[in-house]
């Protein structure tokens, strides 16, 4: 490892490095390559104004910014190209610049590099975030010294210590793990890319806008493990076909979870009870221990058992942690009950396979809030699940027309403007024993900056009754 550590500061110096993207990730990469003497050009296609907080955090630094535009001598004229996930690889200066044999790599793969600590990295359509960091919850629960990032939160190069004097060595570094969620267009460029655990939870249609179609979307999953070796752990669901069939292809030693069936070696789910099968066959914990609601989230504390008695934690360490984890924010949140109905706060469900698993986890008449901006998924693979568990739905934002269209028949259909507007009419509709669940199948990008935001407008709505 010191010697890949070695390696890549020596290509690093003097060089002229190009970062596409001046978000969070292209703002850590810049950090990072410069510390290592890197000659850096940042390009972002928005312009200085929008960028200036960012831009302001890199003012002492030697670097150069092209903003609000991208130049193709830039791109041609590089030694190495670092874009951020944002960035699709199929940009044509990308692709110039590729055909002119200049490397392109993203923060992640870029950031690997320098990281010595075993990386364990969570994929799957649902369930990254909260899986990642229930997994970190319990490695500093069994009193190990974690990072958490990638696609959630802090960019993987932030995991990188620094080497201005009076820092810790690199090649040593603080961590005694890396847990990375990462994302399908994170993988989109990995080359060298080598987690030591890899957890694989699941598969729905998303991002096609980007991506195109489900197979090469299901492709660019599968390559979190093209790296690994018999030294390595997959960790798959047993349960979701597209998931389980990469076990066929994979050098890496195989382990499972289910909530459906029995699995050897793995995590599932026996009635009340988390059996693990790794190491000796015994009960983790009772599903009825858990804070965390809902089938998916079952699913994401399988996983996280597996991962972390993969690395040789302790079931104690493991039981506690899942007892006292809330989960996170927009994801299932409670928000409150008013006059017998509850509401709750899906908010990142983005994509039909979060809204089926979240319709899936009550059992009370739902009335259903969804809508934004659709992602070039089939809205009509929602119809089963919304003919059987939803009282009425409320469509609401750019998509509404369309999801209307798409499940027509399937339950009683209103539509409105704004999500607002939504929650109201559900107030006025909703009688005692339903649960109001905004769980929108979209991207909120129509209406809000992010998923967040279109949370915590939902919680004020809601509060506001």
């Amino acid at each position: 490892m010191e010697r890949k550590l070695k390696d890549r500061r020596s290509q690093l110096s003097g060089r002229q490095v190009l970062v596409v993207g001046l978000g969070r990730s292209g703002l850590a990469a810049t950090k990072l390559l410069t510390e290592e003497g890197a000659r850096v050009t940042v390009t972002d296609r928005k312009d200085a104004e929008a960028l200036k907080e960012n831009v302001s955090v890199l003012s002492s630094l030697p670097i150069r910014f092209e903003l609000g535009r991208y130049e193709s001598g830039s791109f041609l004229s590089a030694d190495l190209i670092v874009i951020s996930p944002g960035v699709p690889v199929h940009l044509p200066l990308i692709q110039a610049a590729e055909a002119q044999g200049i490397p392109v790599i993203g923060e992640l793969e870029f950031a690997a590099g320098f990281i010595s600590a075993p990386i364990l990295a969570i994929t799957g359509t649902n369930g990254k975030s909260t899986t990642s960091l229930l997994i970190g919850e319990i490695l500093k629960r069994a009193g190990k010294k974690v990072f958490i990032g990638g696609n959630l939160g802090r960019p993987l190069s932030e995991a990188v210590p620094s080497r201005r004097p009076g820092s810790e060595d690199l090649a040593a570094g603080p961590w005694d793990y890396v847990v990375a969620e990462v994302s399908s267009f994170q993988l989109e460029c990995v080359k060298t890319f080598h987690p030591w655990v890899a957890a694989y939870l699941n598969l729905t249609p998303d991002h096609l806008d980007r991506h195109g179609d489900l197979s090469t979307y299901a492709m660019l999953k599968a390559r979190l493990f093209e790296n690994q070796d018999q030294g390595d752990f997959a960790v798959l669901n047993a349960d979701d076909p597209e998931v389980s069939k990469v076990s066929r292809m994979l050098r890496s030693r195989v382990v499972w979870f289910s909530r459906l069936r029995p699995v050897d070696p793995g995590v599932y789910r026996d009635g009340q009870e988390l059996v693990s099968t790794i190491g000796r066959k015994r009960s983790v914990i009772r599903r009825d221990d858990l804070r965390l609601k809902g089938v998916h989230n079952l699913e994401n504390v399988l996983a996280a058992i597996a991962v972390t008695q993969l690395v040789g934690c302790e079931d104690d360490a493991i039981a506690e942690t899942v007892r006292d984890f809330p989960g996170l924010e927009h994801r299932l949140e409670w928000v409150r009950e008013k006059a017998g109905v509850v509401y709750i706060n899906d908010s990142k469900g983005t994509n039909i396979g979060a809204a089926i698993r979240s319709l899936e986890s009550f059992a009370q008449p739902i009335i259903w809030l969804a809508g934004g901006r659709e992602k070039g998924t089939d809205f009509s693979v929602l119809l089963g699940a919304v003919q059987s568990r939803v009282k009425q739905a409320i469509f609401f934002g750019e998509a509404r027309d369309k999801m209307r269209k798409a499940l027509n028949g399937a339950t009683r259909m209103d539509e409105t403007a704004t999500l607002s507007e939504a929650v109201a009419l559900a107030a006025a509709i909703a009688v005692p024993g339903d649960v109001v669940l905004l769980s929108p199948a979209c991207a909120s990008f129509d209406q809000f900056r992010d998923f967040e935001e279109r949370g915590k407008a939902f919680k004020d709505a809601v509060r506001q009754l």
